[in-house]
């Protein structure tokens, strides 16, 4: 694939809130929610666990389906991310900046 595009569903603390996204940079997208650069909602209810991601080739079908996710009903998006993450784990594990000039070695 030459350009990947992903939507992506997050949760946080309190796992009655998600959050639908799409990037074409996945994990750089998750480290901006995490340190806090990311959208004003994701930052008020402190939502930046990555529980479900797809891959598009295209970034008119990564959109179109994130618009469609968002569009469910609170029940079809939990059975979505169960579906693959029935766990509710993060899928990602990174940290909060990617920042080279902070790490140690």
């Amino acid at each position: 694939m030459d350009r990947a595009y992903y939507v992506y569903v997050l949760t946080g603390v309190n796992p009655k809130v998600v959050y639908v996204g799409v990037t074409n940079s996945l994990e750089n997208r998750v480290a901006e929610h995490r340190s806090g650069e990311g959208s004003a909602f994701t930052q008020r209810y402190r939502v930046h666990t990555l529980i479900h991601a797809e891959e598009y080739r295209y970034i008119e079908d990564a959109i179109a389906r994130e618009k469609e996710i968002k569009g469910w009903r609170r029940s079809k998006k939990d059975a979505l991310v169960e579906a693959t993450n029935p766990a509710w784990a993060d899928l990602l594990e990174i940290p909060v900046t990617l920042d080279p000039s902070l790490r140690s070695g």
